[in-house]
């Protein structure tokens, strides 16, 4: 059975940072590309950072760059989002993703349950 677990979200105020882990089980993890993803209230779930099995190619949205670093530890069957620089429009709920092709769509295979990250001002 293939699970990703995300872990990390929580309330931080505006200039802090967090970092979000995803646990994942069930697949060879290095031969997964991750992804992170958000969603707002009212609005669509944005694409946020994707990272390739290897961990060697990268790709950000432009309203993060700069900002957050994806990541992943092969050996841990896990991926992480360190956001630094929060700001109150990252309000989110963020989810994990994974699929066998890199890709900053939102065609990914399996699906995190998602974490609620909150910055106030």
């Amino acid at each position: 059975q293939v699970q990703l677990a995300e872990s990390g979200g929580g309330l931080v105020q505006a200039g802090g940072s967090l970092r979000l882990s995803c646990a994942v089980s069930g697949v060879t993890f290095s031969d997964y590309a991750m992804a992170w993803f958000r969603q707002a209230p009212g609005e669509d779930r944005e694409f946020v950072a994707t990272t390739s099995g290897s961990g060697l190619t990268s790709n950000y949205a432009s309203s993060v760059k700069g900002r957050f670093t994806i990541s992943r530890d092969n050996a841990k069957n896990t991926a992480y989002l360190q956001m630094n620089s929060l700001k109150p429009e990252d309000t989110a709920v963020y989810t994990c993703a994974a699929d066998r092709l890199y890709k900053v769509t939102d065609q990914y295979t399996y699906w995190g349950q998602g974490t609620q990250v909150t910055v106030s001002s």
